[in-house]
């Protein structure tokens, strides 16, 4: 127990009680993107990535992690998602990626959103990296979410 009282003071670790919550409808806006050469970028555009088509792919693979979230966060709670989408859109040095993750439970739902564009980024580097090894995924963040006690919450930038 003295190495885990360095960590956290109880001396243990545990997910928060969420018992008492009400349920609401829970949306949750994340964001961020992968950066890679020119040539990369075009050869995604025209359909010639040699693993497939990387953007339905990345697609899937993150609605997977949205719907797995529970099992990769520690003290994540295992929620029922009513909806995924995730969104792509080309910028000059790569591909932004936003995850939009709703909800009708008691606990919120920006890990699941976080955790799809995080999914989404990794497939897309997963399937272009025999050519761009350099590739960089960035600036993930929650853009906004709403449902809970706390209310709405919108990313100020």
């Amino acid at each position: 127990m003295d190495k885990l009282t360095h960590f956290n003071k109880s001396g243990r670790a545990h997910m928060v009680e969420v018992g008492d919550k009400d349920i609401t409808k829970r949306t949750a806006i994340a964001r961020g993107r992968i950066i890679m050469k020119d040539e990369t970028l075009q050869r995604i555009k025209d359909g010639l990535i040699e693993k497939g088509d990387v953007l339905s792919v990345a697609q899937v693979g993150g609605i997977m992690g949205a719907k797995k979230t529970s099992e990769l966060i520690p003290m994540c709670h295992n929620i029922f998602l009513t909806g995924a989408d995730i969104r792509f859109q080309f910028i000059d040095n790569g591909v932004e990626v936003e995850a939009e993750v709703n909800s009708t439970d008691k606990t919120g739902v920006e890990m699941e959103a976080l955790t799809a564009v995080s999914i989404a980024c990794l497939t897309i580097y997963d399937m272009c990296k025999a050519m761009d090894r350099g590739m960089e995924i960035q600036d993930i963040m929650l853009i906004k979410k709403a449902g809970g006690r706390s209310g709405v919450y919108i990313r100020e930038k």
